[in-house]
């Protein structure tokens, strides 16, 4: 029998303070997505949509040919950031908004995902807890933008060494300013708040 490893490290994600603005996260493996994916997760979702289903329409379309859902896309997106960024440092996901699909995705493409960390502050109702926005872009083979989505998540900070009193995390590393400035940035952060308050709430 072998001896014991001296040290043990743990597939993670990354904790509220090592999450950085600006930094684009570029994620491996790709996806290849293909008939079956398409078809099981239209039916799983109840969606009839012939032009994921019905190969006789689809040849009649302006694409000649069935599309990959767009909601399947959306999933395997985020899907592909999960081992990079929150696997087992999210606590919940608070919501998605501005997906847009700007060309389809066919069978057989492979998707390939990347993410950049838009805005990141610490909960101030959650000690130990932080809310940081991903942006997602999901490119085909070709390096096409297929799919990009935002999404808002409550997500761990780094636990205290056993002993140490329990805190609300560190100050964010330095690096490019919270854009404050932006158009609509004080209504994304009440609704941030709102969402936190409402998870809060659950």
């Amino acid at each position: 029998m072998s001896e014991s490893p001296a040290e043990v490290v743990r597939q993670r994600g990354l904790w509220f303070e090592e999450l950085r603005t600006g930094v684009v996260y570029r994620h491996s493996p790709g996806r290849t997505i293909g008939e079956a994916d398409n078809t099981l997760f239209s039916t799983l979702t109840m969606n009839p949509q012939s032009l994921h289903l019905d190969a006789a329409f689809s040849e009649s379309t302006e694409f000649g040919e069935r599309l990959v859902n767009s909601l399947l896309t959306m999933s395997v997106l985020v899907g592909l950031s999960v081992g990079h960024l929150t696997q087992g440092t999210i606590v919940a996901n608070l919501g998605f908004r501005d997906a847009t699909f700007p060309a389809p995705v066919r069978h057989g493409d492979t998707i390939y995902g990347e993410t950049v960390v838009t805005g990141k502050r610490l909960s101030a109702s959650r000690p130990g807890q932080g809310i940081v926005t991903f942006e997602h872009t999901a490119r085909n083979q070709h390096d096409d933008v297929v799919a990009v989505v935002t999404r808002t998540t409550l997500m761990r900070c780094r636990p205290e060494p056993a002993g140490q009193p329990e805190s609300a995390g560190q100050p964010e590393p330095a690096g490019r300013p919270e854009p404050a400035d932006e158009p609509n940035a004080e209504a994304r952060q009440e609704n941030a708040a709102r969402q936190e308050a409402e998870y809060d709430a659950s």
